[in-house]
């Protein structure tokens, strides 16, 4: 299982060292939640901050766009060189023409679902994307509850993606911890998005290695 702690859950007082501790725990990914106040009901962090804890991190950033004009957004990021941007299918008209603007940044797209959208949404775009990220809550804040219901999307999303694109992982965002770990790595989940139970735990590297 591959870990990518929230920054959102992060101390913003002495952000790059919270950054500097969750590489140093063992995280494959820095995970930077971008909210515009528009798409969600919460306003969070620019490309100044990012920029700030792209310099302190030292693995990849895998950044998830919660924001309308979703195009701009991604002109915005992609100096930065993440890992991943991922999008919601909820709000793209073109989704396919902004999967390839990522993929000619050298940057992997990937599509994310709100956990009411059905994987049935994105299917005929499952050949293009590199991932899929399922929210199993409802996006906007840390620290919520995890939706059970998306264990059994994730699922059914797996076997999709068996037919159409092999490669294509399954990522969570969303109450992760070590209480539902097995379930999701029982349902085809490759990475997991962890806020609260990384940023709030005493040991961290243990807390990584309890989803690992």
């Amino acid at each position: 299982m591959k870990v990518a702690p929230s920054i959102l859950s992060a101390d913003f007082g002495k952000l790059g060292e919270e950054v500097e501790s969750i590489c140093e725990a063992g995280a494959d990914y820095v995970h930077v939640d971008v909210m515009d106040g528009h798409f969600v009901p919460n306003l969070t962090i620019g490309p100044v901050v990012i920029q700030a804890a792209a310099k302190a991190a030292s693995k990849p950033l895998d950044i998830h766009l919660m924001v309308q004009n979703n195009p701009f957004f991604v002109d915005l990021f992609a100096p930065l060189k993440p890992a991943f941007i991922s999008f919601h299918i909820e709000e793209e008209k073109h989704p396919h023409r902004l999967i390839q603007k990522i993929r000619d940044y050298g940057i992997r797209p990937a599509l994310t679902l709100n956990p009411h959208t059905p994987e049935s949404a994105i299917e005929y775009l499952l050949e293009d994307v590199d991932m899929v990220l399922l929210m199993s809550v409802n996006p906007g804040f840390g620290g919520q509850k995890f939706i059970p219901k998306v264990l059994e999307k994730a699922a059914r999303l797996k076997e999709l993606i068996i037919k159409r694109n092999p490669a294509c992982l399954i990522e969570v965002d969303g109450g992760v911890s070590d209480q539902n770990i097995d379930a999701l790595k029982s349902a085809g989940v490759d990475v997991v998005v962890a806020g609260s139970f990384v940023f709030g735990s005493a040991d961290r590297a243990a807390a990584i290695a309890s989803l690992k």
